[in-house]
């Protein structure tokens, strides 16, 4: 007997991140968890790439002076890291902030992300970037490293080097950036869903439901 399925309702939720953010894997990993809760739900992630530090050089900035001074010194910071590593480890979550010497700039990476969009596997590249940088230390800045995340995902590495050795997509990466603080977008991550809700925060995921839950409304009445 054939059952008739219902078609899935289908939301796009843009994500503002940038991947040097722990907040911000935090929330992403919330926001899959929120999805996978709503099977009846097809959305479409769009990366929309932010600069927390645009102004870095290439060498990056030592962790500990850079966290000390966003964080208000080192005990704040060790407080900080703890809270984190307690909630990542809900979400499956492995930080290691011990394994962190640096924050490197994160441009490259964001090409990257680009470059994977093309090939359908942006999704994978956010993953394996802060997975990469947050639980094992790596240099998500180094292109070595982010051609060898490339060709886990596929990706042809001798096109991705060649890619990376250029300027492709950095403007593009700018603009975002520009575009997220002329929206009044100050902090990361911050989801938008069907261009018309937004949400600030790695919010948990029951928080993302109700708001995913107010967008499936206004399509379903469309």
């Amino acid at each position: 007997m054939n059952v008739l399925v219902p078609p899935r309702t289908r939301l796009t939720v843009e994500v503002v991140f940038d991947l040097v953010c722990p907040w911000c894997f935090l929330g992403v990993r919330r926001l899959r968890r929120a999805l996978r809760a709503r099977p009846d739900m097809a959305a479409e992630l769009v990366w929309r790439p932010f600069l927390l530090n645009p102004d870095a050089t290439p060498a990056g900035l030592p962790r500990h002076d850079y966290v000390s001074r966003k964080f208000g010194g080192e005990e704040r910071t060790r407080r900080l890291h703890a809270t984190l590593t307690e909630l990542g480890r809900a979400e499956g979550v492995p930080f290691r902030f011990d394994l962190l010497r640096r924050v490197p700039i994160s441009l490259d990476a964001h090409r990257l992300v680009r470059f994977a969009a093309r090939y359908g596997v942006a999704d994978a590249a956010v993953e394996a970037l802060f997975t990469a940088h947050f639980s094992t230390g790596a240099d998500i800045s180094d292109h070595g490293t982010l051609v060898a995340l490339g060709g886990t995902l596929g990706l042809d590495r001798l096109t991705l080097r060649r890619f990376l050795a250029g300027t492709s997509e950095a403007e593009a990466v700018h603009a975002e950036n520009l575009r997220a603080h002329r929206l009044g977008i100050n902090g990361v991550p911050c989801f938008v869903v069907s261009g018309r809700h937004a949400i600030a925060g790695a919010q948990e995921p029951e928080v993302l439901e109700r708001l995913l839950d107010v967008a499936m409304t206004e399509a379903a009445g469309a």
